[in-house]
């Protein structure tokens, strides 16, 4: 029986002390004891001393036995003592004959025998724990050094001796696991001694001096060992070898960051960036992503082959900057023959050691500035394909403190890069798109900047700053007969192509219904006429209505010979006003409903304007974007543009200006803003006259005509116009009756008009030799640039455009 003692039994029934020793002569009366038996059977030694050891037996046949006892070897056996109180107490208990100078003595060593039960099994289970290899078990001292140890060198390299359980040589973990992976580990026990506190499962690495290349994970658990004074005498640590779980965890959890954050945008490069962070620094040390140059631009890259021209647009440094050596973001990159082959097929390129192949392309700076920074030791070259495409390139290396690139990293680096590379296809898929999209928007708006006699005007376009890109808001500035100019915005419910060929239909119907000469209000009737019809003839695939219904719309008409501006909304907020006074105010309109709904009439308003007046049509998103609300960008709005007018700016920069200011972050939706500063015609260059409908006033007409263009400087013009306005005043004598205008309107052309009280509109035709009549109007048509015809409040009006200077020839044919 060993004589360990358990100061903290708690085993079964109470607890009763150690072994005890008793010194007995040949009858069995103790002579001497510990005193560790008042813990044995709750009596003092005093009172244990000159007794029979029989009499705190329960049944005396052992003693009897143990008295009797001379022979040399022990004697063992198995009694049952009487505690004072009564209690019985089972001991196993060793007798030993002790030589005393010829008179009998004995020598006998007694403990309860639930003591040394726990003791075989506590040697039975060190000699498991140790004997086994699955979880691993060290013990060290108060200095670390390694005193047990049941892996020997096969793990950590130290021998194992024939029972693990039994004392191992110390050996310090430093010189066991390589420097840094031993300083951690050491970190930690320390704190164990320190504190007592338990370290459990805790994962780290551990890679051994012998084998340094060789990654290896543990998960420990650590406690203090204790002696019976509760002093800390060492650290017991149990670990099991995780490498495999953990190098799979950590390939799922890349494979899920990358899942969940790439294709989050359609962005090229933010696709390509978040590919880059995804991978350092927990898969690679550097990476990088090189582009074909038309996947860039949004074009299909075509096959892939020696010398495709790529662009460094994504890259991820392990340490502050990336390496001065290689090519920067944004540098051209040009891929050689060693990785064109390769990436041509879609292979990856494994470099597990740079050194060699640096040898090989010594006499080749370019190819080791692109392949080889000075930190890497190994590389990894990944294509990136999509849709049977490479677009690019995944560049990763590794340092010389890491483990190299081998062939188990390739299926995840594919993997990932795969992934990357779809969600890179798309964003180009996208790009191309929004390309398309944007050129047939641009293509459907007006110059940025257009200038005639009756405004000078600049347009601003702002695509959506999100994924949305291009819309439906438009603007337009037509051209109209005696230099009146109509102002057009409006904006189109949706994104992409199909609002903006909605757009492109309503500024098309527009155009057409302005060349009528319409007032805004008819104008806007009948377009709303034509959204409607739209609605029911052309749903959508969805079974809506479509994009035409609910759009927005004014229309706007400035005389820069009268300074009357007229205009009418559907649905579309009023323009910013700033006189030429410097007031600043939203014109007083009350927008119509939206187009295609239907139910109301479009209410006109007119206003005169001075000379360099400033009206601003705008998008309802530009005050609609930001979390403040629509009154305060509204006001802003309004600020910056009358700021802007009174610094003197011309439109574009009113414009751009009010933008900047208002525009403070990306807007949901596209934006449209037109600014127009209106002038007038010059004094003397127009001129009117009134006449009765009497065939008098033909020749009169015609004078008046010559004096004034003589006045003019236009004495080469004056027969034409002459004829022209015979034929259009008899025309008037004719058919409408009084009273009859005239007005002369000198611009970059010279305009002729006729106004009369009729509402019938003149219609051209081919007069045939024999016809008496029907000639005015075509030889009107022969001798004018353009001419037409508009409806007025009290009548119509019969314009003509001549180039000045210019002297047609006319046909005999046509008198």
């Amino acid at each position: 029986m060993s004589p360990t003692t358990d100061r903290h039994d708690a085993g079964d029934g109470p607890a009763r002390g150690g072994p005890v020793v008793f010194v007995m002569d040949g009858e069995g009366t103790v002579l001497r004891c510990t005193a560790g038996v008042l813990d044995l059977i709750g009596r003092p030694a005093d009172q244990v001393r000159g007794r029979p050891m029989a009499e705190f037996a329960t049944t005396p046949g052992p003693w009897g036995r143990a008295a009797g006892h001379l022979g040399s070897e022990p004697l063992e056996l198995r009694t049952t003592l009487r505690h004072r109180d009564g209690t019985p107490v089972e001991v196993d208990a060793e007798v030993l004959p002790l030589p005393a100078g010829g008179e009998a003595r004995l020598l006998m060593c007694a403990a309860p025998s639930t003591a040394g039960r726990r003791w075989t099994e506590d040697q039975s289970l060190i000699r498991a724990l140790f004997g086994q290899s699955r979880i691993g078990l060290v013990v060290h001292d108060t200095e670390l050094r390694t005193t047990r140890a049941n892996l020997g060198s096969e793990f950590f390299g130290i021998p194992l001796p024939a029972k693990p359980w039994q004392h191992t040589p110390g050996r310090d973990l430093r010189s066991i696991l390589v420097p840094e992976d031993a300083a951690a580990v050491e970190k930690q026990w320390r704190r164990v001694l320190r504190t007592g506190e338990a370290v459990i499962d805790w994962e780290h690495s551990a890679r051994r001096l012998k084998a340094p290349d060789q990654e290896r994970i543990l998960s420990s658990s650590a406690f203090r060992l204790e002696d019976d004074h509760g002093r800390a005498i060492g650290v017991a640590a149990v670990f099991t070898d995780i490498t495999e779980q953990y190098t799979a965890r950590r390939r799922l959890a890349l494979l899920h960051a990358a899942a969940a954050r790439l294709g989050q945008t359609l962005d090229i490069v933010r696709n390509s960036e978040e590919l880059t962070r995804i991978l350092v620094p927990d898969f690679a040390d550097l990476a990088c992503v090189d582009l074909v140059e038309k996947v860039i631009e949004g074009d299909d890259p075509g096959a892939f082959s020696t010398g495709t021209p790529l662009r460094r647009i994504a890259v991820a440094p392990g340490g502050a900057a990336w390496p001065a050596e290689m090519y920067q973001r944004g540098d051209p990159v040009h891929a050689r023959d060693l990785e064109s082959d390769a990436l041509r097929d879609g292979q990856a390129v494994l470099v597990p050691d740079l050194a060699d192949l640096g040898k090989r392309l010594a006499p080749d700076p370019e190819r080791q500035r692109l392949l080889f920074p000075e930190t890497a030791a190994s590389a990894l070259i990944v294509p990136l394909r999509a849709r049977g495409r490479v677009l690019g390139v995944l560049g990763l290396w590794r340092g010389r403190e890491r483990l190299p690139f081998g062939v188990s990293d390739v299926p995840l680096a594919e993997e990932i890069a795969s992934r990357a590379a779809l969600s890179v296809e798309n964003s180009r898929r996208y790009t191309s798109e929004l390309r398309t999209v944007e050129t047939l928007q641009r293509s459907l708006l007006p110059p940025a900047g257009v200038e005639f006699t009756a405004a000078e005007t600049a347009g601003t376009y702002v695509p959506a700053g999100t994924a949305a890109g291009i819309g439906g808001s438009w603007y337009d500035v037509i051209p109209l007969s005696s230099t009146r100019v109509a102002f057009v915005i409006g904006d189109v419910a949706g994104h992409g192509l199909g609002a903006t060929a909605t757009m492109g239909r309503l500024r098309t119907a527009v155009q057409t219904l302005a060349d009528l000469d319409l007032p805004p209000e008819e104008l806007l009737t009948h377009l709303d006429d034509l959204a409607t019809r739209l609605a029911y003839t052309e749903p959508q695939p969805d079974g809506s209505a479509g994009g035409v219904v609910g759009a927005s719309c004014l229309y706007c008409v400035y005389d820069p010979v009268t300074g009357r501006c007229a205009m009418a909304s559907a649905g579309h907020p009023p323009p910013i006003l700033t006189s030429a006074e410097g007031r600043t105010r939203h014109v007083n309109l009350k927008p119509g409903p939206a187009l295609g709904v239907g139910g109301m009439p479009f209410e006109p308003v007119e206003l005169h304007l001075g000379p360099g007046s400033v009206l601003a049509f705008y998008t309802n998103q530009l005050v609609a974007h930001d979390e403040m609300s629509s009154e305060g960008l509204t006001r802003r709005l309004r600020e910056s543009l009358h700021a802007a007018v009174e610094a003197g700016g011309s439109p574009a920069d009113i414009g751009r200006t009010a933008v900047d200011r208002v525009l403070t972050e990306p807007a949901a939706d596209d934006i449209a803003l037109l600014v127009a500063r209106v002038r007038a015609l010059p004094e003397g260059a127009t001129v009117a006259w009134r006449f009765t409908a009497d065939p008098t006033v033909v020749g009169q007409a015609r004078e008046l005509v010559t004096t004034q263009l003589t006045a003019w400087g236009l004495e080469e013009m004056a027969f034409t116009t002459e004829l022209i306005v015979s034929e259009l005043v008899t025309n008037a004598i004719r058919y409408a009756g009084s009273p009859i205008g005239l007005r002369l309107i000198r611009d970059k052309t010279l305009i002729c008009e006729v106004s009369d009280p009729s509402q019938t509109q003149p219609h051209l035709r081919r007069a045939r030799l024999t016809d008496e009549g029907g000639r005015g109007l075509f030889l009107i048509a022969q001798l004018a640039h353009r001419w037409g015809s508009r409806y007025t409040p009290s009548g119509k009006t019969i314009w003509t455009e001549q180039a000045l200077g210019a002297v047609p020839e006319i046909p005999l044919d046509v008198f």
